[in-house]
């Protein structure tokens, strides 16, 4: 472990809070133009200021950055509150939070009894870096000490499965569900809009692996994106393959692009499908979500498919004693999210 600090730029006024901290993480290594630092934190949950509608109350994030390199990432912003504003860094330096397990501990009588955790909001807790410092499965382990609380777990990563028993064991006393991301099952086009992100069928196996053990589970096809992965036929063939694979259900939010992450992505767009440059910058102009009539339709196709494949309320298994509400809200308001 390298013990020189990452200091500060040169020419830029003096940082302060979580900027300073991050300024002073201590690197841990480096590869394929990835480099690990520590991030000292004094609390790990953080509470959901967004104007819009989510169900959940609080969320935690182990780690500031994604490897998976998602060119559409909405979470690229939270690298500027370090003073990072180049989109990219938010793939190619990534932050470990120290002590998260004491941290949350510390933190959990703040959470209400109908107040939802959310885990892995802004950044992929099952990312490469967690293989190596295990800090989700940290989170996981206090989890599973206490009871009552309501927890849902985001993640495009099948490493969850190595938590498998761990999970059966929170879902014991907690309310808890898990929220695969697979929004194509084209391999090579997944490999171009999440590089590194694992391969969308072995989401899917973990999609069964989960339900197989008797958790909650469900897949998310967000972000929904226009004229990359919104044909009818691609969609169908994701919700088709959660059915199988026995998920509980299946929801969809089209593509925003905060400046941020426009940034990044647009150019990524004219490189890779050009013919949809133009049509981007217009719909987006001075905007980060699409008008209201393009999600209506994706949420009527969706519903639409939802109900072919028996994915409906009226079709879904007795639910586990515990489960959390959070997949409810994603059925009977999905799309009021964006």
């Amino acid at each position: 472990m390298s013990s020189q600090p990452l200091l500060p730029l040169p020419d830029k006024p003096r940082l302060i809070g979580i900027a300073r901290l991050a300024s002073e993480g201590e690197s841990l290594r480096e590869g394929h133009n990835v480099e690990y630092f520590t991030l000292p934190a004094k609390s790990l949950l953080n509470r959901c200021v967004s104007n819009r509608q989510m169900p959940f109350t609080w969320t935690i994030n182990p780690y500031r950055g994604c490897e998976f390199g998602c060119r559409y990432c909405y979470a690229r912003y939270t690298h500027e509150f370090m003073e990072m504003r180049d989109g990219m860094e938010f793939e190619q330096k990534i932050y470990v939070k120290q002590h998260a397990a004491g941290l949350l501990r510390h933190d959990l009588h703040r959470v209400k009894p109908d107040e939802a955790i959310a885990l892995g909001t802004a950044t992929d807790p099952y990312q490469p870096a967690e293989r190596r410092y295990e800090v989700t499965r940290g989170i996981l382990e206090e989890f599973a000490r206490h009871r009552g609380f309501e927890l849902g777990i985001v993640t495009k990563s099948n490493l969850i499965v190595r938590d498998l028993e761990l999970l059966k064991e929170v879902a014991k006393t907690n309310r808890l569900s898990v929220h695969i991301t697979v929004t194509t099952l084209d391999v090579e086009l997944a490999r171009i809009l999440e590089p590194r992100a694992p391969r969308p069928d072995l989401r899917i196996d973990a999609v069964r692996e989960l339900s197989q053990a008797g958790l909650r589970v469900g897949v998310s096809c967000s972000p929904v994106v226009p004229g990359i992965t919104d044909a009818p036929k691609d969609l169908e063939c994701v919700i088709r393959a959660a059915a199988e694979a026995g998920a509980d259900y299946v929801f969809a939010n089209p593509l925003f692009l905060k400046p941020c992450s426009a940034a990044v992505f647009l150019p990524f767009l004219a490189q890779n499908f050009p013919h949809l440059a133009e049509s981007y910058r217009q719909r987006y102009q001075d905007r980060a979500f699409l008008p209201p009539a393009y999600a209506k339709r994706l949420s009527h196709l969706v519903t639409h498919l939802r109900e072919k494949y028996k994915m409906t309320r009226a079709h879904r298994r007795e639910r586990p004693p515990f489960a959390t509400k959070w997949p409810v809200q994603a059925f009977d308001e999905q799309l009021n999210l964006f």
